[in-house]
C-alpha cells in the first residue's frame, strides 16, 4: 500500500518570533544565536557563557561566528585573555535583551494561559466526579453528565435533525441535509451514561472538521439493557447509514472513552457478520481494558474514582464475561479491520489502553495512527471550543475521516506526540 500522507504531524510547529530583521539576515537569525550572543556579552567571557548556557565552548563559538556572518559585522573582539563588544555589539545587546526577553514573558504568558484552561477542564468534570464520590444515584449522575456536555456549543451553522435510524432513535449533526452522514458517533459514559442530545456539540465539532454529516445514535443504557443492547443499536444504525445508499468504506466509526470500545466490538462484529466493513476507526481516549488490567485503581488521574468505572462495566457485562474479543479487542484478533486513528492524552488515565490497542492492531497488520497530546484530561477532545489541543485533535480526526471518504490508502501507522 502506498504510505500514508494525510496531514496527522500534529506536533510539527512552526516556531515564530524567532528573527531578528536586519536586512542581510531575514529569516536566518535564531534565538540560540541571540542568547548566546547576549551570555557572552554579559559574561564577557567564553567559557563561563558556554556553562551558563549548558553547551560546549566550541559549540557557542560557532553560534557567536554564524551570528556575526548573519549580521555582517563584528560583534566581539576576542583576544588571548579578553572579551569586548564592539560599537556594533553595543549596538545590539540592549535589543537583544528586549527581543528575548519578550519571548519569554509571551512563553510565561502563554504557559500561564495554558494552564488555566486545563485547570478549567478539570472543573468541569468536578461535578461528575463529586457525584460518584458521594454515591449518588445512577439517575443524578446522568443529570450532571448531561449538565457538563451542555455548557458547550454547537457551532454555528451546524444543523441538527433527528432520525429513526432502524429503529434505534438518534441524530444526524451537520452535513448537506439531501446528503446521508459518513460518520457515526458512538458517545462515551462508561456504557450508563451519556445521550445523542448531549453529544451534540462535539460532533457538530467533527462533522465540521469533517466536511460531513455525523450520525449519533442513542444507543441504550446499561444496566436496564446491558451488553450486547448498545452493539446492536450501533449495528442497526450503520445498516440504516448503508440502506441510504452510502457505500461502506466511506464511513468512520468514531467513539469517545467506552463508546471508543463500543466502536471497537462494533468493527469486531462487523468482522465475522454480514455487513461489510466501514473505511476506517476513530476512537477518542478510548476504553478498552474491560478488565482494568492496566489500570492502577489508586491512580489520582481517574475522572471517576476505578471503583466507580468498574461498578459501570459491571452493569454493561451482567453475566457476560469480559474476555470476550467482541467486548475486550486487547484479546481480539485485530486483522481485516480498517485504519484507525487513535487519539490520547498524556494524563489520561486510559493512556495505557490507547498505546496497547494501537500495539496489538501493528501486530495484526492494521493501520493504527497513534496521536498522543500534552494534556492532563480525560477524553479533552470534548472541550474544542476553548481548549486549543483539543481543537486540533478534532481536526486531525476530521481529517482522517475525509481521506477515509476519499478512499485514500494507508500504509504503516506511527506515534506522535
Amino acid at each position: 500500500m502506498a504510505p500514508y500522507a494525510g496531514g496527522f504531524d500534529n506536533r510539527d510547529v512552526e516556531e515564530q518570533g524567532n528573527v531578528i530583521a536586519f536586512p542581510q539576515a531575514r529569516d536566518a537569525v535564531e534565538l540560540r544565536h541571540l542568547r548566546a550572543f547576549v551570555a557572552v556579552a554579559e559574561e564577557l567571557n567564553f567559557g563561563r557563557a558556554a556553562e551558563r548556557l549548558h553547551i560546549s565552548q566550541p559549540a557557542l563559538s560557532r553560534q557567536i561566528r554564524s551570528l556575526e556572518q548573519l549580521v555582517g559585522t563584528e560583534l566581539l573582539r576576542r583576544s588571548t585573555h579578553n572579551v569586548e563588544l564592539t560599537l556594533a555589539g553595543e549596538a545590539l545587546l540592549d535589543r537583544a535583551r528586549k527581543l528575548l526577553r519578550d519571548m519569554d514573558e509571551a512563553v510565561t504568558a502563554a504557559q500561564s494561559v495554558g494552564g488555566e484552561l486545563i485547570a478549567r477542564t478539570a472543573r468541569l468534570w468536578e461535578p461528575i466526579e463529586d457525584e460518584a464520590t458521594t454515591d449518588a444515584d445512577l439517575q443524578t449522575m446522568r443529570d450532571a453528565y448531561e449538565r457538563l456536555h451542555a455548557q458547550f456549543p454547537v457551532p454555528d451553522g451546524i444543523q441538527v435533525r433527528p432520525v429513526n435510524a432502524n429503529g434505534v432513535n438518534s441524530l444526524v449533526v451537520g452535513g448537506d441535509p439531501a446528503t446521508p452522514p459518513t460518520i457515526i458517533l458512538l458517545h462515551g459514559g462508561g456504557f450508563v451514561l451519556g445521550s445523542a442530545f448531549g453529544y451534540r456539540p462535539l460532533a457538530g465539532a467533527l462533522a465540521s472538521a469533517a466536511g460531513a454529516g455525523v450520525l449519533v445514535p442513542d444507543f441504550r443504557l446499561a444496566p436496564e439493557h446491558p451488553h450486547p443492547a448498545a452493539l446492536d443499536d450501533a449495528l442497526a444504525a450503520f445498516a440504516w447509514l448503508l440502506e441510504q445508499g452510502v457505500e461502506p468504506d466511506s464511513v468512520s466509526v468514531c467513539g469517545d472513552s467506552a463508546g471508543g470500545g463500543l466502536a471497537m466490538s462494533m468493527l469486531l462484529a462487523l468482522k465475522g457478520g454480514d455487513l461489510p466493513m466501514p473505511g476506517g476507526g476513530i476512537l477518542l481516549c478510548p476504553a478498552v481494558d474491560v478488565e482494568g488490567n492496566l489500570q492502577d485503581p489508586d491512580d489520582p488521574r481517574h475522572v471517576l474514582t476505578f471503583e466507580v468505572t468498574s461498578r459501570f462495566t459491571g452493569a454493561y457485562l451482567g453475566d457476560h464475561p469480559p474476555d470476550d474479543p467482541i467486548i475486550s479487542p486487547l484479546y481480539a484478533d485485530l486483522s481485516g479491520l480498517p485504519p484507525l486513528l487513535i487519539q490520547g492524552a498524556s494524563g489520561d488515565h486510559v493512556i495505557a489502553d490507547a498505546h496497547a490497542l494501537a500495539k496489538r492492531a501493528r501486530k495484526h497488520g492494521v493501520y493504527a495512527r497513534l496521536e498522543v497530546y500534552p494534556v492532563d484530561a480525560h477524553v479533552f477532545q470534548l472541550f474544542w471550543s476553548f481548549l486549543p489541543e483539543a481543537a486540533d485533535a478534532v481536526e486531525k480526526a476530521g481529517a482522517f475521516a475525509r481521506d477515509v471518504r476519499g478512499s485514500r490508502e494507508l500504509g504503516a501507522g506511527e506515534d506522535v506526540g
